[in-house]
C-alpha cells in the first residue's frame, strides 16, 4: 500500500466522521426502543438528563476516560446544542446530577441497545473478513478491574494469587467480534471470582444461541468442552477450534491436505466401555450417530516454529465442524485460526487505548460497572465500525487504520460523533 493510499483512508476517515457516521451506529430510535424496552422511560417531562441522554452521555464516559463527570457533560451538553437537542436554559449538568442520572437509567438499557445494534460490519470486499463463504468470527475474554467497595467485592470477587487476592475486584467479559472489523456483536459479563457459572466457557455459551450459521467461529484452547463444543455446533454456525494434546482425536480417514476426519466422544463415556467402542466402530464406518454423544470433527495438527524463542517450536490442534476438506483445506483453516489474534487486538483497543491501561473503572457499585463495561463495548463498537468502512472505502485492510488516532480524530470531532 502507497503512502498515498494510507492517506487517503485517513481522509475518507475524517469524511466520514464529519458525516456522524459514528453516531449512525447507535441510531437516536434505536435508544428510544431500548429505553422503552427495559422499562427505564423519562419519570418526568422536560428533565435534563432524560434516559435517551444518559446513554450517550455513558458511551461519552467511555470515550473521555480521562476526564471527569462535569467534563464530559460539558463536551456532551455543547454537542447537544449544536445538534438542536439542549434546551437554552437548561444548565450543564453537575457530578451529582450526573451520577443520579445513571443510577435511574440502571445497565439494563446499555446492554439491551448493544443487542440491538451490534452486528457484523465487514463487506465481501473487507480484507481478511471471511474464508470462502463464512465470516471470521472469534470469541474471547478479558477483565476489568473496578473500585475496591464493599458492594463491588460482594458482587464480583476478586482473583486470589500467591500474594494473596488482587487489589481490586474484577468483572469478566467474554465477547464474540469480527476477525476483520474488531466489533463486538455479542458479550456476556460476569464476576471473577464467582465460582460456577462465571468463567469464560460458561459465559461463552450464554453467546452460542446467537451464532450465525454463515459464521466461522474460532476459539482458542481455553473454551474448548463438550459442552460448549455441542451447544455451538448445534446452531449451524462452523466452528474452528483449538484443542489440548489430551483431546482424544481418533484418526478415521486420513485426507488429502493433510487432515484427518475424527469423532469427539462424549467424555463421561468411560474409554474402556463397551458403549465407547460401539461409538468408534460406528464412526469408523461412517454411520449416523447419536449428537448427544459422539460429533464427527476433522482436525488439523501443524507445529509453528520456535514462536517463543526457545528452539521447540509449538504444537497446534485444531479441530472443525466443516468435514469437507475440499470446501477449507488445512492450511487455509490453519491461517484462518490465526485471525484469533485480532481479538485480543480489540481487547487491547477496549483497555489500553479506551480506558487507558492499568486504569480502574469509575464506578462504585456492580450496576454502574455493569453499566459502565456496556458503554465501553458500544463505544468500541461505533469505532470499529467506523474504521471499517472507512478501510474498505479506501481498498485497505482495517489493520490498517490505527485505532489510537481515530480515536483521537473522533475526540477532537465529539460534535458530530454523539447527536441525540
Amino acid at each position: 500500500m502507497t503512502q498515498a493510499g494510507v492517506a487517503g483512508g485517513s481522509s475518507v476517515l475524517a469524511d466520514w466522521i464529519s458525516l456522524g457516521v459514528l453516531a449512525s451506529s447507535v441510531p437516536r430510535d434505536v435508544v428510544d426502543e431500548a429505553v422503552a424496552a427495559t422499562g427505564k422511560g423519562a419519570r418526568r417531562a422536560g428533565g435534563k438528563l432524560p434516559p435517551h441522554v444518559v446513554v450517550y452521555l455513558v458511551m461519552a464516559l467511555a470515550l473521555f476516560a480521562d476526564e471527569d463527570y462535569e467534563e464530559v457533560g460539558a463536551r456532551l451538553t455543547q454537542a447537544l446544542r449544536g445538534w438542536g437537542s439542549w434546551e437554552q436554559d437548561w444548565e450543564v449538568p453537575t457530578s451529582g446530577g450526573i451520577t443520579q442520572a445513571r443510577q435511574r437509567l440502571g445497565p439494563e438499557p446499555m446492554a439491551e441497545v448493544f443487542a440491538r445494534v451490534a452486528v457484523p460490519v465487514a463487506g465481501l470486499d473487507t480484507a481478511g473478513a471471511f474464508l470462502g463463504g463464512w465470516r471470521l468470527m472469534s470469541v474471547d475474554g478479558m477483565e476489568w478491574d473496578v473500585p475496591d467497595t464493599a458492594a463491588n467485592r460482594a458482587a464480583f470477587g476478586s482473583k486470589a494469587g500467591p500474594a494473596g487476592p488482587a487489589a481490586f475486584p474484577g468483572v469478566r467479559v467474554v465477547t464474540i467480534s469480527e476477525c476483520g472489523s474488531h466489533a463486538a456483536v455479542a458479550a456476556a459479563l460476569g464476576p471473577v471470582a464467582g465460582g460456577k457459572g462465571s468463567g469464560e466457557q460458561a459465559l461463552a455459551r450464554k453467546l452460542y444461541p446467537d451464532l450465525e450459521e454463515d459464521w466461522l467461529l474460532i476459539a482458542d484452547r481455553n473454551f474448548y468442552s463438550w459442552a460448549g463444543w455441542r451447544a455451538a455446533a448445534g446452531t449451524g454456525a462452523a466452528l474452528l477450534w483449538r484443542v489440548r494434546s489430551n483431546v482424544s482425536l481418533p484418526v478415521l480417514e486420513p485426507l488429502p491436505d493433510g487432515s484427518w476426519r475424527s469423532v469427539l466422544i462424549r467424555p463421561r463415556i468411560d474409554p474402556r466401555a463397551a458403549a465407547r467402542a460401539d461409538l468408534l466402530a460406528a464412526a469408523g464406518r461412517g454411520e449416523d450417530l447419536d449428537e448427544d454423544q459422539a460429533r464427527y470433527v476433522r482436525a488439523i495438527e501443524y507445529q509453528v516454529p520456535d514462536r517463543d524463542g526457545n528452539g521447540t517450536g509449538e504444537r497446534i490442534i485444531l479441530i472443525t465442524t466443516i468435514t469437507d476438506w475440499r470446501a477449507a483445506p488445512a492450511a487455509g483453516l490453519a491461517r484462518a485460526y490465526h485471525q484469533r489474534w485480532e481479538h485480543e487486538g480489540g481487547n487491547a483497543q477496549l483497555k489500553t487505548y479506551l480506558r487507558g491501561p492499568g486504569r480502574v473503572l469509575r464506578s462504585q457499585s456492580p450496576a454502574m460497572a455493569g453499566q459502565e463495561i456496556w458503554g465501553y463495548l458500544l463505544t468500541h463498537y461505533a469505532i470499529s465500525a467506523l474504521a471499517c468502512a472507512a478501510a474498505t472505502a479506501a481498498g485497505i485492510d482495517p489493520d490498517r487504520v490505527k485505532f489510537k488516532r481515530t480515536v483521537r480524530i473522533i475526540r477532537r470531532a465529539v460534535g458530530p460523533a454523539f447527536p441525540p
